[in-house]
């Protein structure tokens, strides 16, 4: 497949892209580049290989939900800079 000038106005025009003419040939040329390397892929033989949809064999690998405690609100709250009964409390950041 050969890419030129043409299918990169109409790709820009289909993302809502403006490139200038040095962009183009740039961007023409690395499209290019990604089509030769996939068309390379085409020519290994990958008939009797099974589709890879995951890297291992091992599925939903997660650990059991146990019950476990947790810490006070005095506890969480200790070494606070500053807090406000049960909340910490942060400069502010949105003025209106």
């Amino acid at each position: 497949m050969q890419i030129n000038i043409e299918t990169i106005d109409k790709l820009a025009q289909l993302a809502r892209l403006n490139f200038d003419d040095t962009q183009k040939k740039s961007i023409a040329n690395d499209v290019q580049r990604m089509v030769h390397f996939v068309e390379k892929l085409n020519e290994l033989d990958t008939s009797g290989i099974e589709p890879l949809l995951h890297m291992s064999k091992n599925i939903n690998i997660l650990r059991a939900d146990e019950i476990q405690g947790s810490i006070t609100v005095d506890e969480g709250l200790k070494n606070a800079p500053q807090a406000d009964a049960s909340f910490f409390k942060v400069p502010k950041v949105i003025s209106k």
